[in-house]
């Protein structure tokens, strides 16, 4: 017996109506034909101050054995995807712009608390209907020029006074950035799935419907005595919640690392001017470990999300470089050994093209002593600046001798944030670029060094990227380059 389907009038009204509500081709008029269903496309605005590094190929590493050390870096060919990336090393004045935005935060909280005042109008907690919405600064009031003795207090509540030269200053222990990741690739892992019988798809095998699936997340909280506790917990798997990984960084950089890595120097003036005196602004931020330079990362794109609006969908979050994608960065189209051209360090005229240590230890004869501003040497045929010296530069990539060899040859990734429970090994990150205090041999692009990503260096700095919301174009609104 044939089933015979019947739509009523109104029915098929409003089907027609909601097919004419999406994007595509009108449903009447493809004549029963696969036509597909298109939409509004996408253009991805180019990020200010970062430059499209087109996907291609790439032979990673290198197979000539350094003459200086003995050491032959892992090689493989490998592709990546495009990309945006950081023209050039996030500068102090950039970094800056984090830590006064933490420290504004810390402010408007204060001023909301009842035990300075609690003035209400500094976090918002309603819509413009009176419905309750996720509490929120406001960051369209601004902080008071003339505070009362309440708003006063809470201003004075985030600086300390030296105890010997009575001087006043930030109190940089307060300075403390939440964020959380949502862990996509976690989430999408099969063995995670909810349901027990989409855990695998070999039917020969019945399903257990009291399987139950273990993860890892990460967790962190200030406990009553002021300190960040962050936790790494195994737990079973509930629900997508537990794919939100929370992290709280201190995000002030160790200015103290210019007397900690050169003992036998004296090196108090940079420790007290190289970030705090405008004079710096342009130079590359230093002393930030890869704890904080993640939580830049973070920080970044949710404030560029909040500018927008329904687009934020489609944009891709800021993060550290892998180690494959600086690499491929800094070789420029044409793979070279150097971001330049030439196998030397220096043109025929004898100028140089990075700032490095030239020779036995002359650190001057490139011009600099110790960092240089970003963006003063000649940018590689990527429109990338300082991709060899100035500051060794972090990636995502955990750090194993292995290198390439382990990871997939389509955009390569290991990648692991070791908790602080973890055995210290664990906890080293590929570094790259090499810096101001390295000899020509490790300033190369193939050049591979490793630090522990909770150790801030003097020469070891960062940029960020951001993969294309649409890998298959290259092309994309107009960019703007920092000058």
């Amino acid at each position: 017996m044939k089933r015979i389907l019947t739509i009523s009038l109104p029915l098929m009204a409003a089907a027609v109506l909601m097919a004419s509500c999406f994007g595509g081709k009108k449903a009447m008029a493809d004549g029963g034909e696969l036509t597909g269903s298109s939409g509004r496309s996408f253009a991805e605005p180019a990020p200010y101050g970062m430059v499209l590094v087109k996907r291609g190929h790439l032979k990673m590493g290198t197979e000539k054995q350094d003459s200086l050390w003995g050491k032959q870096t892992p090689v493989r060919d490998i592709s990546v995807d495009g990309f945006w990336m950081d023209d050039t090393e996030i500068t102090n004045s950039e970094y800056k712009q984090f830590v006064n935005y933490v420290r504004d935060s810390i402010l408007r909280e204060r001023l909301a608390d009842p035990n300075y005042g609690g003035d209400e109008t500094y976090k918002i907690e309603e819509d413009k209907n009176g419905d309750p919405v996720k509490p929120h600064l406001n960051w369209k009031k601004a902080l008071p020029k003339k505070p009362n003795e309440d708003e006063q207090r809470a201003l004075e509540s985030i600086y300390v006074v030296n105890p010997v030269t009575g001087e006043k200053m930030l109190d940089a222990s307060q300075l403390n950035y939440r964020y959380e990741v949502y862990d996509y690739q976690a989430a999408a892992l099969r063995r995670n799935r909810l349901n027990p019988e989409e855990r695998n798809l070999n039917t020969d095998i019945q399903p257990d419907p009291n399987e139950q699936v273990w993860i890892s997340k990460d967790t962190a909280y200030i406990d009553d005595e002021g300190h960040i506790v962050r936790e790494t917990i195994n737990r079973q798997l509930s629900g997508p919640w537990d794919f939100l990984n929370t992290y709280i960084i201190n995000v002030y950089p160790d200015t103290t690392c210019w007397v900690n890595d050169f003992p036998n120097a004296d090196n108090e003036m940079y420790l007290r001017n190289y970030f705090s005196n405008p004079a710096y602004n342009d130079y590359p931020v230093v002393g930030v470990t890869w704890e904080q330079a993640n939580a830049f990362c973070a920080w970044r794109t949710d404030y560029l999300l909040k500018g927008l609006g329904p687009a934020a969908r489609y944009v891709q979050r800021y993060r550290l470089p892998t180690e494959a994608e600086w690499e491929f960065a800094a070789r420029g189209v044409e793979g070279g050994e150097f971001p330049w051209d030439k196998m030397d360090a220096t043109s025929g005229e004898g100028c140089f093209f990075a700032n490095f240590k030239p020779e036995g230890g002359n650190y001057t004869k490139d011009g600099n002593l110790i960092t240089s501003k970003v963006g003063i040497y000649s940018a590689n045929s990527n429109g990338l600046f300082d991709m060899a010296g100035n500051v060794a530069e972090w990636t995502s990539t955990i750090y194993t001798e292995a290198g390439v060899e382990a990871m997939n040859d389509l955009n390569p990734q290991l990648a692991y944030n070791a908790a602080k429970e973890d055995p210290y090994r664990l906890k080293k990150k590929s570094v790259r670029g090499g810096s101001w205090k390295d000899p020509e041999s490790y300033i190369r692009a193939a050049w591979r060094s490793s630090e522990y990503q909770n150790q801030p260096r003097s020469y070891i700095g960062f940029r960020c990227v951001r993969s294309l919301a649409n890998s298959s174009s290259t092309k994309v609104k107009g960019s703007k380059k920092r000058k």
